[in-house]
Parts: C-alpha cells; sequence; structure tokens
C-alpha cells in the first residue's frame, strides 16, 4: 500500500509514468478524479498532496478539506488556479515550475515582437491577395527597430531571457518592478524606471507580470493612454493584467498601433471578440510555453516537487516561501526564492 496519496483531476487513464519516476522512492500513488470543486473536496479529505492542472480550481474550501494535506504542487508557472493565501495560511507550500518553459516563452515573446513591429501578419496577407506591390509601401510608414526602446512589465526570468534576445537587435531597453533590485535590471542593460515613464517612453511595451491580485489589471485605459500612439503592446504573461475592453478601445480609437497577444483575460477567446477582426493585432492560442519538451520537463518536475515535500525536504521552487521556516520541512540547499509565479 502507498504511503502517499496524491489527488490530481483528469478521466482516471492519465499516463503518470513520468511524474512517477521520482514519486516511486517516496511510495507514492497519484489518484484521478472527475468533476466539480465538490468532488475534489471529497477525494482531499485523506490526501498527502494536490496536483493540480487548471481546472477545477484549487480553492480555499478544497484547500481545507485536506487535513492531511502536506503540497499542493502545479505543472505551471502561473498560480492563478491556486488560492495562496489560503494555502499559506494553513502552512501549505505551493509549488510550481518558474523555470521550466523560460526559454520558450522568452522566444515567443521575441517572435510576437518583431512580427508586430514588420506587420508580418499583414504583409504575408498582401502577398496570399495578389497585393504584392502593397507591401513595400506600407512599411515605409514605420521607423527600422534598430534604436527602439523596449519596456519591460516585470522583470522576472521570462523578461531577462527577452532582453538577452533583444539585445543583439540594438534596443535600448527599460523595465519596471518594485519587487526586482535595480542591480539585477543593470546586469541585463536594462534601465529600472517607475511605471509611468515606462509607459511614455516605450516603443514596445512587453508584459510579464504574474496572475496574481497585485497584479490584476495592471493595464487599465489610463496606462493605454500614456503610451505612444506608435507604440506596440505585447503579452505572453497572463490575460488578467490586463484590462482586456481598455485594450480593445486604445487599439479601435488609435491611443496604440497595435498589439501582439499570446494571453487573453478569456479563454478561449470568444467568437464575438473584436480582437479578432482587427489586423493590426495578432494573436496566438496561450502556446508560449509549448514545445515537444513542454510535457515532459514539466511532469517530470511536478514529480520532484512533490516527492522532495513527500520526502520531508523543502521543495525546489514554492510561491509562498515563508511557510517553509515554519514547517518541519528539512532545508537541503542554499538558494534564494524570488516570488515564484513572476513572468
Amino acid at each position: 500500500m502507498a504511503r502517499f496519496k496524491i489527488v490530481t483531476t483528469g478521466p482516471g487513464k492519465t499516463d503518470h509514468s513520468l511524474e512517477m519516476e521520482a514519486l516511486a522512492s517516496v511510495g507514492a500513488e497519484i489518484i484521478e478524479v472527475s468533476g466539480d470543486e465538490s468532488e475534489l473536496i471529497k477525494a482531499v479529505a485523506d490526501a498527502d498532496a494536490i496536483y493540480g492542472k487548471g481546472r477545477p480550481r484549487i480553492t480555499a474550501k478544497v484547500i481545507e478539506a485536506g487535513k492531511k494535506l502536506k503540497v499542493v504542487s502545479l505543472g505551471s508557472v502561473g498560480v492563478d488556479s491556486v488560492d495562496v493565501e489560503a494555502a499559506t495560511q494553513l502552512g501549505i507550500p505551493v509549488t510550481n515550475v518558474p523555470d521550466t518553459f523560460i526559454e520558450e516563452v522568452a522566444d515567443h515573446a521575441m517572435t510576437l515582437i518583431l512580427a508586430s513591429w514588420r506587420r508580418l501578419v499583414v504583409q504575408d496577407q498582401m502577398v496570399r491577395k495578389g497585393e504584392w506591390a502593397k507591401g513595400r509601401p506600407h512599411l515605409y510608414q514605420f521607423p527600422r527597430l534598430m534604436g527602439m526602446t523596449l519596456g519591460f512589465i516585470s522583470f522576472g526570468h521570462v523578461a531577462r531571457a527577452v532582453a538577452k534576445r533583444a539585445a543583439p537587435f540594438g534596443f535600448q531597453m527599460l523595465a519596471y518592478d518594485p519587487y526586482i533590485e535595480e542591480l539585477v535590471m543593470s546586469d541585463y542593460g536594462v534601465q529600472p524606471v517607475g511605471y509611468e515613464e515606462l509607459l511614455q517612453r516605450s516603443d514596445i511595451v512587453s508584459m510579464h507580470a504574474p496572475g496574481t491580485k497585485d497584479a490584476h489589471h495592471l493595464m487599465k485605459e489610463q496606462h493605454f493612454r500614456q503610451m505612444k500612439k506608435t507604440a506596440l503592446f505585447v503579452n505572453t504573461g497572463r490575460g488578467s493584467t490586463v484590462d482586456e475592453p481598455a485594450m480593445i478601445k486604445a487599439l479601435q480609437e488609435g491611443w496604440i498601433a497595435g498589439a501582439g497577444l499570446d494571453v487573453l483575460e478569456t479563454e478561449p477567446v470568444g467568437h464575438n471578440n473584436p480582437l479578432l477582426g482587427m489586423d493590426n493585432v495578432i494573436l496566438t492560442a496561450h502556446v508560449a510555453s509549448a514545445s515537444s519538451r513542454f510535457d515532459p520537463a514539466r511532469k517530470r518536475r511536478v514529480g520532484a516537487e512533490l516527492a522532495l515535500v513527500l520526502g520531508g525536504k523543502w521543495p525546489r521552487a514554492c510561491v509562498n516561501p515563508m511557510v517553509l521556516e515554519k514547517s518541519k520541512l528539512q532545508r537541503w540547499q542554499p538558494f534564494s526564492m524570488e516570488r515564484g509565479p513572476g513572468n
């Protein structure tokens, strides 16, 4: 009989062999439950851990129902699918995978930046419509990329990786992040600035803030109004960081020139969303982290995090690290944790 019970959601036939590579050594088993929050509440009553997969949300009620609960683990960077505050109050660590998909998301952000600036989708459409001669005149109205200013909202792991990619293109780079030391930004050739200054100076604003309460609707109407009319907005962070109706209004009324969006406030995008009809907007389906290594990497990482906590040790990545010092878990390696879910 297994020593530890891990509850997750699913149809009951999911292959968890990659997670079990680490979990087998601590004598754990993964039990899948289907259904809504009420079903999850029943299942976690005698569970040692929850393996969160986004739906249903791991609410305070679910966490409180787990009387033996030792950890909640997620196979994502964002932790908005968990009530982290409730877990913290109960002394339960919440783990994520903040460093597993950095390169993929940074590649995607850079792709949206370049494609948006060079109006790649519109150029492609012109060729397909037989409007070859319109391509060059269309681009005559836009400046070259070199020397433009790229502003990062939040300067976590992904933004830093984007900064590395952007530097050879000749960008001037700014960042706003009250949680990151200015010297960290300087190491990447990025100038730390206030939020308003970033919006006013940037030719491209790249959003990387996590889906936390503090970052909810970080970009509102007044913020889009502060941007240059020629500026672009790129978001590979979380859709909840943007007031979407305000962004749509900004695009429709020309407060900003365009956008490249991998994330939206409501996903999947509704068929009547005005963004779908805008040729100055590039949309992708929340795929920035996707690559051939996506599932194997995150599954193994989740298994490792669960195995560490169930084995009595600190996890590698904890979004509420304040609970670890007060826990009975053993600190097994020196490291510093910033704000876990940062993007």
